[in-house]
């Protein structure tokens, strides 16, 4: 056993537990649902998440006002090899998902599952909506997964065998996905809390631990940098979340989240995961990782946080869950119970969040209940509703026309649509867009999208009306659909003087 700075662990550090046999089925789950996502890729369309990336990945930075640097570098060498090509973008999302189940299988195996109770733990974590959804599109969601999953996998095989170098697998995960988002750091705090509620303290003291907390420090210094020298953005845009100006946003919103992120089927098998870390004597040693959990989840509702951003640790209760249910399945109902649990879990998360069934007949349950499906529909139609206006301008004001996008996913979408339809280029002060370029001083003349009323652009010009409507020609209810466009004319001030002060908002 490896010593540490204040001297060897004592024995009680290790739990009586043995790690289960290796097996490769997990790695064969993980690859059959990669094939899966790529399968699906191309139905429906971009989110408008992607969108943005697409577009931050042509202004590379070391940070954004909303994210780090990674997701938007992954979307510029994804449409660099294949431009356009919406399988090429979304492919890292299927291997980090691939690999997200693996590594919640890895984590069963920790607790001492069998190769029954590791393939069980893989189908679950295949089957999780936080899987799905993140796995199908590009998205920080699908990078932050893997990083806690790795993250937790390194802090509990070092809480099994006492060897404190796994702390630098810690620092360094937590590190590179810093480099995503800040969202990280929330779980170094939740370990943290862990081992000082329920132990063992003296690793908060060990050499390799400080070693790993300076190794994460040192990966994500590039973006903390960023975000100190332009004044901490990021804050503004958790404010607005927090306010409930974001999908998924709001303490009630985050509270039912933990209920229906894995899956509701599955809920009984992560509670009775989280129950085993507390109160299993031969799980000891792992209690920090339950606690870490609750204190995350706290943290999350209390402060009005999206309700997916412990669903990491979610799954490695579900992975502890999975132990202990193979367990309890000593009879032909028992396993035929957690068999059907499995079975609805990936039936249901299947339909709700891949793109399964037909975009023009989408039932209006599926877009109430994941609101990320109704925002990959219809951004080509949305691109032919502004060109329908803006050939309709005389031709000395479409010379000098514009386009003023209320949303990141807008403008993106006029950035990818756009050219072929004759579009002027968009322009959106929301979130990092307002860095991306502001329209030059002759741009008087602005066809305004996704701005419900005309209150606010009437503060910016003198004339104001509605042109026309975006009509995506499916029935699908989101944010674009049925909208808006205005005509804006007769700018009141300089876009230098109203574009980092008026227009720009955060969410």
């Amino acid at each position: 056993m490896t010593g540490t700075a204040t001297g060897p662990h004592p024995a009680r550090v290790t739990p009586t537990a043995e790690p289960g046999p290796p097996t490769n089925l997990p790695w064969l789950v993980g690859g059959g649902l990669a094939v899966v996502l790529l399968l699906l890729a191309p139905r429906y369309g971009y989110h408008r998440d992607e969108l943005y990336f697409l577009l931050a990945g042509r202004h590379l930075d070391w940070g954004y006002v909303d994210q780090g640097p990674l997701v938007p570098a992954l979307a510029r060498l994804a449409d660099t090899l294949a431009p356009g090509n919406l399988v090429a973008l979304r492919t890292p999302s299927a291997l980090l998902a691939a690999a997200a189940v693996a590594v919640s299988a890895a984590i069963a195996r920790e607790f001492g599952a069998g190769r029954g109770a590791q393939l069980f733990a893989a189908l679950l974590a295949a089957g999780a909506g936080i899987v799905l959804a993140g796995g199908h599109l590009l998205s920080t969601t699908t990078v932050d997964l893997l990083v806690w999953l790795v993250a937790a996998w390194c802090a509990i095989r070092m809480l099994r065998t006492g060897d404190t170098h796994w702390a630098l697998g810690v620092g360094v995960a937590l590190g590179v996905g810093t480099l995503n988002k800040f969202l990280p750091a929330l779980l170094g705090v939740g370990l943290v809390a862990g081992l000082l509620i329920a132990g063992p303290r003296r690793l908060l003291r060990d050499r390799w631990v400080l070693a790993g907390a300076g190794f994460a420090a040192l990966l994500a210094a590039p973006t903390v940098l960023w975000q100190a020298t332009h004044g901490f953005p990021q804050l503004d845009v958790a404010s607005a979340i927090s306010d409930g100006d974001s999908s998924y946003s709001g303490r009630l919103d985050a509270l039912v989240l933990q209920f229906v992120i894995i899956s509701p089927y599955v809920v009984p098998i992560w509670v009775a995961g989280l129950v085993a870390l507390l109160r299993r004597p031969a799980w000891r040693a792992y209690r920090a990782v339950a606690w870490a959990w609750l204190v995350v989840a706290a943290v999350v509702l209390a402060g009005g946080g999206k309700g997916y951003y412990d669903a990491p640790l979610l799954l490695v209760l579900t992975a502890a869950g999975a132990v202990a249910a193979a367990g309890w399945a000593t009879t032909r109902i028992r396993r035929a119970l957690l068999a059907a649990a499995a079975l609805a879990a990936v039936a249901t998360n299947a339909v709700l969040l891949l793109p399964t069934l037909p975009a023009d007949r989408l039932p209006g349950f599926v877009v109430a209940a994941n609101y990320d499906a109704g925002e990959t529909i219809g951004w080509p139609a949305f691109a032919d509703s502004l060109a329908a206006v803006h050939r309709g301008l005389p031709a000395d004001q479409r010379g000098r026309a514009v386009i003023l996008a209320g949303n990141y996913g807008e403008a993106g979408a006029v950035a990818r649509y756009g050219p072929a339809r004759g579009l002027p280029r968009a322009y959106s002060g929301h979130n990092s867009m307002a860095d991306f370029g502001q329209p030059p001083p002759g741009a008087d003349v602005v066809l305004a999208v996704g701005w419900q009323r005309p209150d606010q652009l009437r503060r910016w010009f003198t004339d104001v009306t509605e042109a026309g409507r975006v009509d995506q020609r499916v029935d699908v209810d989101n944010d674009e659909n049925g909208g808006p466009i205005w005509l804006c004319r007769g700018l009141r001030r300089p876009w230098a003087d109203i574009w980092h002060t008026e227009v720009r908002h955060a969410g």
